[in-house]
């Protein structure tokens, strides 16, 4: 392998009193003035000290490439942007210090675009702290700190959400998508901060079915004989009482032959029309029971000391069973194998 350039190299402090003079036209040594260059009395404990000490050679700036970030690059086909932020959790003063860094790929629904961010700590809806405007830009760069107050009890049922807006010329606001992000599944603690991405979603902008609506994803591996479902959130459930007393969970059954197999359930959100979870269940279920298996999603709330009560519930499965979107959900999934097919449900309650 040839080089071009010397190797760089570190002057031992044994020879540093010799005559070294102009060693390449791009390395020079210290002159014996400088105080950093006197060889200290005693043993040197490291490399790190003696390298810390001299200049030394140019580096090669080919050796020291990063791995291209593969967040910048990968986009999956119909992204409508991507955001970046980081989190951190300051046990002490019970603050949520949230970062916005970046956002990149908008896709405006005409140019050009200026966006902004508003963030909000769910299941608060009414307050949001807000980004500076980006002129002119699809690919805005924020740099800005926010400030949660939130107790350590309460942290992991929040959710952050971001909602990313573009404003036009009559100062209309457009919003761009929005990133759902719930704490619980985080490790936050002092001095541990979270740098993330996420993929900008389409907001559900039509209105919620009479008894609410549940988002979902259905995975088939025919391989491994598994069904596996991605419980996302609810939203406009009709709670039996606005309190932080009330917490909705869901249950997930699979059935087969109108047959109870086997049920499991999210962990319960408190005081939320809009709970989110984002949890993953599977269950066995064999390719030959695909025409006669069902899956139930029933949104149950419960008050302490009050018996449960249903909210709602979505049946998913084939022709036997359901007609619509929802042996459509059930369908797609088969057709699609090891895909995560995601879909909105309205809940019903018979």
């Amino acid at each position: 392998l040839s080089r071009s350039r010397s190797i760089p190299f570190i002057i031992p402090p044994t020879l540093h009193g010799q005559d070294w003079i102009n060693l390449t036209n791009e390395e020079q040594v210290q002159d014996d003035s400088d105080p950093y260059m006197i060889p200290q009395p005693g043993p040197r404990s490291s490399f790190h000290s003696l390298a810390g000490a001299y200049v030394v050679g140019t580096i090669n700036p080919e050796l020291y490439k990063f791995p291209e970030d593969k967040s910048e690059m990968d986009f999956p086909e119909g992204n409508i942007g991507r955001l970046w932020f980081s989190i951190e959790y300051e046990q002490e003063s019970e603050r949520l210090l949230v970062s916005l860094i970046k956002v990149r790929k908008l896709q405006p629904p005409a140019d050009p675009c200026s966006p902004f961010v508003k963030i909000y700590l769910l299941p608060d809806e009414r307050s949001y702290l807000q980004s500076k405007t980006k002129r002119k830009t699809l690919n805005p760069q924020f740099d800005e700190n926010f400030v949660f107050q939130v107790s350590s009890k309460m942290l992991f049922q929040r959710t952050l959400k971001f909602l990313v807006y573009h404003v036009d010329k009559e100062k209309k606001h457009h919003l761009l998508g929005q990133v759902i992000f719930p704490l619980k599944n985080e490790t936050l603690t002092d001095d541990n901060k979270l740098v993330i991405w996420r993929d900008l979603e389409k907001e559900n902008l039509e209105p919620p079915s009479d008894y609410g609506d549940i988002q979902f994803s259905l995975s088939y591996n025919d391989y491994l004989g598994r069904l596996t479902v991605v419980v996302l959130r609810a939203r406009g459930l009709k709670l039996q009482e606005e309190s932080h007393a009330v917490s909705v969970y869901i249950k997930v059954s699979l059935m087969n032959h109108n047959k109870f197999i086997k049920s499991k359930k999210t962990a319960a959100v408190l005081g939320s029309p809009n709970p989110v979870y984002n949890e993953t269940f599977s269950f066995k279920a064999d390719q030959t029971e695909l025409d006669t298996a069902s899956l139930s999603l029933s949104v149950l709330q419960s008050i302490k000391g009050e018996k449960t009560h249903l909210l709602g519930r979505v049946v998913v499965g084939p022709f036997m069973y359901t007609r619509g979107k929802e042996l459509e959900h059930w369908n797609e999934m088969i057709s699609k194998p090891k895909e995560l097919v995601k879909r909105w449900h309205a809940l019903c309650h018979s």
